[in-house]
């Protein structure tokens, strides 16, 4: 065949929007199941310590929010990994993109296990940062010990999700977290009242649960290297691919992170109460996050897998439609939570005190909902294409625009409801208004759109 002849052969024919909905729900809705998971291991957490006090529930909002910042650095394990595979996938390389995801499983390893290390040996540093009271400091280092000792866990599941995702497989990961979370709830029960281990029990049922889901994990991988004839080994090249895509996405990570570290040392500054009750709505806040998350992971999935078989039409015909279910999300999410507010903090606290502060913040959460929606799915699309560089400086960008205010509701309102009020607005409206206006001007240009594998 002439060249002349290739360059006039058509593109392929556009799907339809309900072929996209279709592909978007395939992935999405198991995607939602596994999402949720990760919070609920805090929901289980954050219920089963509450009703020990206050201060155990403040102890592990500090700790949490230690652990998660350490950890949620590394979720570019998953971001990176999801890509790389996705756009392999897409342009026919089964092989190349399993080996992408295995590499990706012994960089999880070994990251997780010097974090860990680095974090059990600083816990007692880390939780004096925050300034809280000697039990409630107590608590949190008990917490913070226990739960180093499943970073590698964690972490391995981070890119082992990743790899799966990006081979189009978002029900392994379902099957495997509803067996993960199941398994946590029951032994954080026991260890944590059957046992009388208290805060301790909460983080080693964790623990055990996380290192069960890798093993699960690792059954199933190991299958798909069988078929696809890929190494258990991990090669140079692919290494140094995961660990540069990779770098970009972890500075990324590190300015929302911050600014989750940040919002969480402004509660502190109101008192136990006002910790305790932020903690429970960061917790409502992460599970609708996760879930609307879904629509993101679809998203970065299917526009990598478009991207790499070089079909541009129908990269954008995703971003449409994922944007479109993302805001209708976070609408419907947000009404649900609106009707439950009054009750809801019932289910985590039987403090009275922690109890009252919590309905106004909760519907400003909800109302700000859609514009996460819309947020998140820019977020899954621009990684899905490899665009880590541009997230990366934005993140940074936003952080320093949202800095300032949420000073101004540290300082200037007084404690109480309105401070928490104050500081959930701040972190729902202000930062996600900032992030929505760097992630959609990029999508509307073609810079984000690169081709091939």
């Amino acid at each position: 065949m002439s060249a002349s002849a290739v360059s006039q052969t058509p593109p392929p024919p556009l799907p339809s929007r309900r072929t996209i909905d279709r592909g978007i729900a395939h992935l999405a809705i198991p995607a939602l199941g596994a999402l949720i998971a990760e919070p609920l291991f805090l929901i289980v957490d954050s219920a089963l310590v509450g009703h020990l006090g206050a201060s155990p529930l403040a102890g592990l909002a500090v700790a949490a929010a230690i652990l998660q910042t350490a950890v949620g650095l590394m979720i570019f394990l998953a971001y990176s990994t999801t890509p790389i595979v996705a756009r392999r996938r897409g342009a026919g390389d089964l092989q190349g993109a399993v080996q992408a995801g295995i590499d990706g499983l012994w960089l999880a390893f070994a990251l997780g296990a010097v974090v860990g290390a680095a974090m059990w040996i600083m816990s007692p540093q880390l939780v004096s940062l925050f300034g809280v009271s000697g039990e409630t400091a107590e608590h949190a280092r008990i917490y913070l010990s226990v739960s180093c000792l499943g970073i590698p866990a964690m972490l391995v599941v981070f890119a082992a999700s990743g790899l799966l995702r990006g081979l189009q497989d978002t029900k392994t990961p379902l099957a495997v977290a509803t067996v993960g979370f199941a398994v946590n709830a029951l032994l954080n029960w026991w260890f944590i009242y059957g046992l009388g281990l208290g805060v301790a029990g909460s983080a080693w049922g964790t623990v055990v649960a996380q290192w069960g889901m890798v093993l699960c994990y690792l059954a199933v991988i190991s299958h798909h290297a069988r078929t696809h004839g890929a190494g258990f080994l991990p090669k140079r090249d692919g290494l140094g691919h995961a660990g540069r895509s990779g770098g970009w996405l972890f500075i990324r990570t590190l300015g929302l992170r911050a600014a989750l570290l940040a919002t969480v040392f402004a509660a502190t500054q109101h008192g136990t109460e006002a910790t305790a009750a932020y903690q429970i709505v960061f917790t409502i806040f992460s599970t609708a996050a996760f879930a609307l998350d879904a629509l993101a992971i679809a998203a970065q999935a299917m526009v990598g897998d478009a991207l790499g078989s070089r079909n541009a039409d129908r990269a954008r015909l995703i971003v449409k439609r994922t944007l479109f279910w993302g805001v209708i999300c976070g609408v419907a999410i947000g009404l649900l939570l609106i009707a439950v507010s009054p009750v809801l903090g019932g289910l985590f606290t039987s403090d009275p005190a922690v109890r009252e502060l919590l309905p106004p913040s909760l519907i400003t959460l909800a109302v700000a909902l859609p514009l996460s929606g819309f947020v998140f799915v820019l977020d899954g699309v621009l990684m899905g294409a490899g665009d880590a560089r541009y997230l990366a400086w934005t993140s940074l960008a936003n952080l320093a625009f949202y800095l300032p205010f949420l000073w101004a509701a540290t300082v200037f309102l007084p404690a109480g409801s309105a401070a928490l009020v104050g500081i959930t607005a701040a972190f729902m409206v202000v930062l996600m208004l900032a992030r929505a206006t760097t992630l959609g001007l990029r999508a509307r240009s073609d810079r984000w759109m690169v081709l091939g594998a």
